[in-house]
């Protein structure tokens, strides 16, 4: 525990410098009337929050589905909160994740992370205007509900084994990491959140990258792909909705705890347990948006061609038998 004492007293002080600022805010503003108005947003993060923090999922794969399936709230609102609110929670994750010195990939950081800020400036201005609010989150469900089965598929019928640094990548292979970079920056531009989940799962069944590596990875990820696109929509194009603002004020000191506290517990488990988190929720998204969308035919035709097009995606990594096995193979338990 005293390895611990030093890293939690500076992020302590971090979140409480946070904190104050946040309160001085509020009543300077006497916005705490929000909380009547939105307390299912703050209910809803402190999920959300843990989960971002504890999976290769971020907080915006809890809020954009449940914003958009639960409440009824537009796409375009759920997407710049849920970057707005991760740029808050998963920075301050990876914070604890750099002061406790969880372990991290960081070639698979540095390469990814530049994919992921060339996808999100042009997915925000030459994808988003093109999608339909149904589409997106069919979709948003349906390409991850074939990941979530080729996770299962490749931890608990093929039983791999997992190694805990990437191989020393050709140019070809670090090409190929970027453009998954970019295609998940493309992701989070559209839905709030994906490069983290998106990255993850090319090293996960491409690499056997184990999970509890590459999930704190893949959170500092979307911490950084979170804070271009919230700049970006504040600053930049000027469409950070105030309704936006608003949900972002009631959840904000809920994340910055809730987010490290999911780091520091996931860094406890064994990756299988993580494996069953990530499918457990996606499972979950896929039935909820089933349920409350009622898609129609054509809709419905729409989500398992995507469903299909992630399958094929998927098992074309998981298929793929790298020539190379570090020698410290972590347990496949």
């Amino acid at each position: 525990m005293s390895s611990l004492k030093n890293p939690f007293r500076i992020f302590l002080s971090l979140a409480l410098l946070l904190v104050a600022g946040w309160a001085i805010l509020m009543y300077s503003t006497q916005n705490w009337f929000l909380f009547e108005e939105n307390w299912f947003m703050t209910v809803t993060m402190i999920f959300g929050s843990f989960i971002a923090g504890a999976s290769s999922e971020g907080g915006g794969a809890i809020a954009y589905p449940a914003m958009t399936l639960l409440f009824n709230i537009g796409p375009d609102v759920a997407r710049n909160f849920s970057l707005a609110i991760q740029s808050f929670g998963m920075t301050f994750a990876a914070i604890w994740i750099f002061l406790s010195r969880i372990k991290i990939e960081k070639n698979y950081l540095l390469i990814a992370g530049l994919g992921g800020a060339i996808g999100i400036l042009f997915g925000t201005y030459f994808i988003v205007p093109l999608i339909k609010p149904s589409y997106a989150k069919m979709m948003f469900v349906s390409f991850w509900l074939s990941f979530g089965f080729a996770l299962w598929v490749v931890n608990f019928i093929r039983k791999r084994e997992s190694v805990e640094q990437l191989p020393v990548l050709s140019l070809y292979q670090k090409t190929e990491l970027l453009v998954i970079g970019v295609l998940g920056g493309i992701f989070s531009s559209v839905f709030g959140n994906g490069i983290d989940i998106c990255t993850f799962a090319f090293v996960v069944l491409k690499y056997g990258l184990s999970e509890k590596v590459a999930t704190p990875t893949s959170v500092i990820l979307m911490a950084s792909n979170a804070v271009i696109g919230a700049l970006l929509h504040t600053f930049v194009l000027d469409t950070m909705q105030a309704e936006a603002i608003n949900y972002l004020l009631v959840c904000l000191p809920v994340v910055i705890f809730g987010a490290p506290l999911g780091a520091f517990v996931i860094n406890q488990i064994g990756r299988k347990t993580i494996a069953v988190l990530l499918i457990t929720i996606i499972v979950v998204q896929f039935v909820t948006a089933l349920i409350i969308i009622q898609p129609s035919l054509l809709l419905l035709s729409f989500s398992l061609g995507i469903f299909l097009l992630g399958m094929i995606i998927f098992f074309l990594l998981t298929n793929f038998k790298p020539s190379w096995r570090k020698q410290g193979s972590v347990s496949t338990k």
